[in-house]
């Protein structure tokens, strides 16, 4: 290893005193600033891993729905997913270290996880269209040129158009071309032969408004826009060129504050969507004819593909082992709705995309969402070549159509992670081949009134949950407070769990009137407040 030249790039890339940073679910974030070192590190950890796992690896630096001011950074594991567990820690050994330690950490990582230096290094890196990324960017590359690592630069693309990249590369072609061009093709290919079949039930043109944050999805729409169906006609709305990232728009900002996006005109009853920053999440709204917001989450995202997926199963004659994956923030309505009316088996993990998507693994056909837009399906390799072939080979003709409408549906769906692009041609795909109106989707259930609170604590570490973070085992006593105040409320549940980054314990409420939702967040919260070391002035009434 050339340690004269790690020493030399690293005083190129400076550590900041007494910066101190954690590899969370969602990478690194912090202001984009205090992020060059670390960058410079990722680039480093990436080309590591690559030696260690024999494959691609891919850095992508965004920090997604963050303002415009912020950056991060996350890896991409083999085959599009996130980083594993264990190297997640020494992410943020290698990010914590101080400049002369550099050198003893990284040879500390390639004895702990049998590094090979003589193998090659291969790196995929991409950046969304903050100010910031595209130095940051070189400092990930000058972290694995200095290890000897090889690196494909794309550029400007979507967080998930990073990971389709890496693991079209990783399975040798079979998931994909490893191209933008390869993406789009797949993707409006698929869709084009399933708005093809709703267009010969006399389906009309379908129009969509998307709020892009102003973000790296306007671009990529803008570039996808030759391979779409002259039946669909998309409006793009806050597409960078006037207002900042994130300001006021996306689909963070709808979801929490429960209105249209800011420079997006709507009318009564057409249908919108918000991408975020780095167009890995997607909410649909309407508004009703008395003026009325109306949001479609995560929640009602997994509800319609499951109806659908679930459809296209009985008619193929098929018993694949299907299931929905939600956390605790998915509305209790969608859960009942899902168990009772669907008849889909619901499973609750913990808060994260990767916990998610490591249970949906489990199932034949697994469906995962978080109530705030982001999600995919996984197929798994038996389920799919189950599908594939009965869409060449059944004789049976309503069971071959039904069949090659899901093979459709698995070449539209990006199953490496959650995809703004995907997720919504998916959407406008299921809608049109039922023939439903935003409308007649959001009325399939009513969401339970929730309200979502934040108390400032001096250590977030005092609480700690079980039962995929639905119930506190400390502080004692909170977990009974909480029991005895949700007694009071009907159809009402409540829990809290510790944010990730920051001291902060977020509290969840539900009940059947808002009202009701509010008063029982506040008094979860007094009760968080006063046993777990609450600070500043109590929490107020809603």
């Amino acid at each position: 290893m050339d340690f004269e030249g790690l020493k030399r790039y690293s005083a190129l890339h400076p550590k900041p005193a007494g910066l101190t940073l954690q590899y969370g679910t969602a990478g690194f974030r912090s202001k984009a600033q205090q992020l060059e070192h670390v960058m410079f590190r990722m680039g480093l950890l990436a080309a590591l891993r690559s030696r260690a796992m024999g494959a691609t690896i891919g850095v992508m630096v965004t920090a997604s729905h963050n303002p415009e001011e912020d950056n991060g950074v996350k890896l991409i594991d083999p085959l599009g997913e996130m980083l594993h567990p264990s190297w997640e820690e020494y992410a943020t050994q290698l990010a914590n270290a101080e400049d002369q330690e550099l050198q003893e950490i990284v040879t500390e990582i390639c004895q702990k996880a049998a590094v090979n230096q003589r193998k090659d290094a291969s790196v995929f890196v991409g950046r969304d269209t903050r100010p910031s990324s595209k130095e940051l960017s070189q400092a990930v590359i000058d972290g694995i040129s200095v290890l000897g690592g090889q690196y494909h630069d794309y550029g400007l693309v979507t967080t998930p158009q990073l990971h389709y990249m890496v693991c079209c590369q990783n399975t040798q072609g079979q998931y994909g071309k490893p191209t933008l061009e390869g993406y789009y093709q797949k993707l409006s290919k698929a869709f084009t032969e399933l708005i093809k079949k709703s267009l010969s039930s006399g389906e009309a043109q379908r129009q969509l408004k998307i709020d892009c944050a102003n973000g790296i999805g306007a671009l990529k729409l803008a570039e996808m826009e030759t391979y779409f169906p002259k039946e669909v006609q998309v409006q793009v709305y806050n597409d960078g060129t006037k207002e900042k990232l994130n300001y006021l728009c996306g689909a963070d900002f709808v979801k929490v504050h429960q209105k249209p996006p800011k420079g997006l005109d709507m009318k009564p009853n057409e249908s919108c969507c918000s991408f975020d920053g780095d167009a890995d999440r997607i909410v649909y709204y309407y508004k009703d004819t008395a003026g009325h917001f109306h949001l479609i989450d995560g929640d009602k995202i997994a509800t319609l593909i499951s109806i659908f997926l679930k459809e296209l199963l009985a008619k193929m004659g098929q018993t694949l082992k299907m299931a929905v994956v939600q956390t605790a923030y998915a509305n209790g309505s969608s859960t009942r709705y899902l168990e009772e009316t669907v008849k889909v088996p619901v499973h609750c993990v913990k808060t994260g995309v990767k916990h998610l998507h490591h249970k949906a693994q489990e199932f034949d056909v697994g469906i995962y969402f978080e109530a705030n837009g982001h999600g995919t399906v996984l197929f798994s390799k038996a389920a799919e070549n189950t599908i594939r072939q009965l869409a060449k080979e059944e004789k049976d003709v309503a069971k071959r159509e039904a069949a090659k409408v899901l093979e459709n549906m698995i070449d539209l769906i990006n199953q490496t992670v959650g995809d703004a692009i995907s997720d919504m041609l998916v959407i406008e795909a299921i809608l049109a081949l039922k023939g439903l109106t935003l409308q007649q989707w959001d009325a399939l259930y009513t969401d339970f009134p929730s309200r979502l609170l934040k108390v400032q604590v001096a250590d977030r570490q005092v609480i700690d949950t079980t039962d995929a973070e639905r119930r506190a085992v400390t502080p004692p006593g909170l977990q009974e407070k909480i029991d005895a105040l949700v007694k009071k409320y009907k159809l009402s549940r409540a829990f809290v769990r510790p944010s990730g980054t920051e001291d902060i314990v977020r509290v969840y409420a539900e009940a059947d009137t808002q009202e009701n939702a509010d008063a029982l967040a506040h008094e979860v919260s007094l009760a968080v407040y006063h046993l777990a070391g609450g600070k500043g002035a109590p929490p107020q009434p809603i």
